[in-house]
């Protein structure tokens, strides 16, 4: 089972605090301006955590922040483990954050630009680059540019001293690698990320967070384990115990998936591979 950090060793790369320090709109703000090279007058809607599920029969997403200004929609997701399915993830987080969008009766035209960020602890695709940038174009002329109004950029960590034309962004990985502050923003960050420690609404959200997550696998261990051994009276003691091991985590990463915990966050907690996870 998943052995939560102390609330007082959190840091930007844990998902709670990233959430938390994101939803400070002054910071989320230009993080954005600074990763995407844009001016923002004002973000409109913001949510951390925000989850959508537009079906009963359909499988819900959560998107780690999900924000708006006038005509744009952005999702920014930090992502710390390789679940090697992030180019069908971001097809599916795109598909959703359209329907969500567009109201019944609207016309296309009406569509926000939409901008989908994965900052990943780790090299998303294998080419040792900083940022890998989507871009659609048409195999017969690539100089024809397919443009739906959807961005798709890929920040990958471990490459930032490559961005040397760009030293805002490259600060910026930099602290999430490193956690050494060298900008104002990157400062900003370490300071909230400190205030947000000593905010104990927080803390006592994460304990209780922890507290439910630790009970979910330990009541679904121990109730998979008795199922297992039992089965396993006819097969023998070890084959019992072992059967019991792998339900206790199939069952746990049920629960923890219908609490809408990323693929990420049930594999840590389990032991799961994220493709067994997927088959749930």
């Amino acid at each position: 089972m998943q052995e939560f950090k102390p609330w007082e060793d959190l840091t930007i790369t844990d998902d709670f605090m990233f959430c938390k320090v994101m939803s400070d709109p002054d910071i989320c703000k230009e993080l954005l301006e600074i990763l995407l090279h844009i001016k923002i007058e004002r973000l409109e809607f913001q949510e951390t955590q925000k989850s959508f599920k537009l079906t009963s029969e359909s499988r819900g997403i959560r998107l780690d922040v999900y924000v708006k200004d006038s005509n744009r929609v952005f999702d920014i997701e930090l992502q710390t483990t390789n679940e090697r399915n992030l180019e069908l993830r971001t097809r599916y987080y795109q598909g959703v954050m359209d329907i969500s969008e567009l109201e019944k009766g609207e016309f296309f035209s009406n569509m926000k630009e939409s901008y989908i960020i994965f900052i990943c602890m780790f090299d998303p695709f294998g080419a040792d680059m900083p940022i890998y940038t989507v871009k659609q174009t048409f195999e017969e002329n690539e100089k024809l540019i397919f443009d739906d109004k959807t961005h798709k950029i890929f920040y990958n960590v471990n490459a930032f001293e490559k961005l040397s034309n760009d030293v805002e962004t490259k600060a910026f990985l930099e602290y999430l690698c490193k956690h050494q502050s060298t900008t104002k923003f990157t400062q900003s960050l370490e300071t909230a990320v400190y205030r947000n420690r000593n905010n104990q609404n927080w803390r006592q959200d994460y304990m209780t967070l922890a507290y439910d997550m630790h009970m979910v696998a330990k009541e679904a261990a121990e109730k998979a384990f008795e199922n297992g051994f039992s089965a396993g009276e006819e097969r023998g003691r070890n084959e019992g115990i072992s059967l019991g091991i792998t339900q206790a985590k199939l069952e746990t990463a049920k629960n923890a998936l219908s609490m809408n915990l990323t693929l990420e966050q049930v594999s840590s907690l389990t032991g799961l591979s994220v493709e067994e996870i997927e088959k749930l």
